[in-house]
């Protein structure tokens, strides 16, 4: 009876070893997919503007006195996301 506890014990260590043998011990690209995801949403990091940028109220008030006196800036156009074509549309749609 002895021997065939052993014999069961070493199998399992075995079949469990082979198991484990399948896992990667390092894995280089751990959380890449979570910083891609993270830069990709991040627009600009680092944007340089035309004007200087300032903390008291000036900008804000020369903003506030061309809205009242009806000489608006226009915004610029800028564009923070790219249109892609192609895809791949399996379903038909409504008829």
């Amino acid at each position: 009876m002895n021997f065939n506890r052993t014999l069961t014990s070493t199998t399992l260590a075995l079949v469990a070893g082979a198991g484990l043998s399948a896992c990667t011990a390092n894995d280089t690209t751990l959380g890449g997919a979570v910083r891609q995801n993270y830069a990709a949403q991040i627009v600009n990091p680092d944007p340089q503007y035309a004007e200087e940028q300032t903390s008291d109220g000036s900008v804000a008030a020369a903003a506030v006195e061309r809205y009242r006196t009806d000489k608006v800036k226009q915004p610029v156009g800028v564009r923070t996301t790219t249109k892609s074509g192609g895809g791949s549309g399996g379903g038909s749609g409504p008829n």
